[in-house]
């Protein structure tokens, strides 16, 4: 089997994830988990240099920040799957006391989580100070983030991607998921960006665009080609075209799905669609 396989199984698996986590509890948001599956699954899996474990500090490793922390589970299932902890706890999603809140939190210590995220346009500030933390200390690995389209929406982003030029923090590659969709509507309806490449490219980002955002080996094409443009002066900015509810047909192309569960019904005919022999539900 090949590599690309294996990681296309992996994103199977991890849909059924989604799927199966947000309907135990009725609550959640399978749209832009679904949107944004092949890229966590490429990240974690062929993308970024992690070490083994989890600590904290993150020196001498690359980091991820989630800044659109609703999109917690996808978070969760690559996270669980690529061995920052066990399988079986992503049962206890959205549960009292659980480690699996909606919105990823620090105070329980889950492994691979190092921000409390969900109030939106908090995370390129993070990410920022984390990739100029790494400057000050020597360390030459990378800080990567990811973002909302509609999440850009929030003005802060805009201090922090005109800061992180001004500061040539150039060890810094944000993602935006450009699904075109958020809870309330399309951007367009809701407050149209326009170019959101000309924006970027305006505040001195270096942009790199993945058009087949949905596709594992564009995903780590364009990735690889954001990397070879580190170090040379300027922050990069990866813009990830996606389909909201991606894999589930009844849930892409609209907006609906943002934050809502299927019914029983509903569950049963999105698992049919995302069959996976390789990998086993927890």
């Amino acid at each position: 089997m090949s590599d690309t396989q294996q990681l296309n199984n992996l994103v199977i698996q991890v849909r059924r994830d989604i799927l199966r986590m947000v309907h135990a509890v009725n609550s959640g948001h399978p749209g832009g988990s679904l949107g944004c599956t092949e890229f966590f699954v490429a990240l974690y899996q062929n993308i970024m240099d992690r070490k083994p474990g989890f600590n904290m500090d993150g020196i001498g490793e690359d980091l991820f920040f989630l800044s659109n922390g609703h999109i917690s589970p996808v978070f969760y299932s690559v996270l669980a799957r690529s061995g920052y902890f066990p399988v079986s706890e992503l049962a206890t999603f959205r549960k009292i006391n659980t480690r699996l809140q909606g919105h990823p939190t620090t105070h329980e210590g889950l492994p691979g989580v190092r921000i409390a995220s969900g109030s939106l346009g908090q995370g390129m500030s993070v990410a920022i100070g984390a990739a100029q933390a790494k400057k000050l200390n020597g360390d030459q690995h990378l800080v990567y983030s990811l973002h909302g389209d509609g999440e850009l929406q929030e003005g802060q982003n805009w201090e922090a991607i005109m800061y992180a030029s001004a500061k040539k923090v150039d060890n810094l590659i944000s993602t935006i998921d450009l699904n075109g969709k958020q809870i309330d509507g399309t951007t367009d309806e809701v407050l149209c960006m326009g170019s959101i490449r000309a924006k970027f490219e305006a505040f001195d980002w270096d942009v790199v665009e993945i058009e087949k955002g949905n596709d594992i080996e564009a995903i780590i094409a364009g990735m690889t080609d954001a990397k070879t443009r580190t170090g040379k002066g300027k922050p990069v900015c990866v813009l990830l075209h996606t389909e909201m509810g991606n894999g589930v047909d009844y849930m892409m192309y609209s907006h609906a799905w943002h934050g809502k569960a299927p019914n029983d019904a509903q569950l049963e005919a999105a698992l049919a669609q995302n069959y996976c022999e390789t990998e086993k539900d927890y």
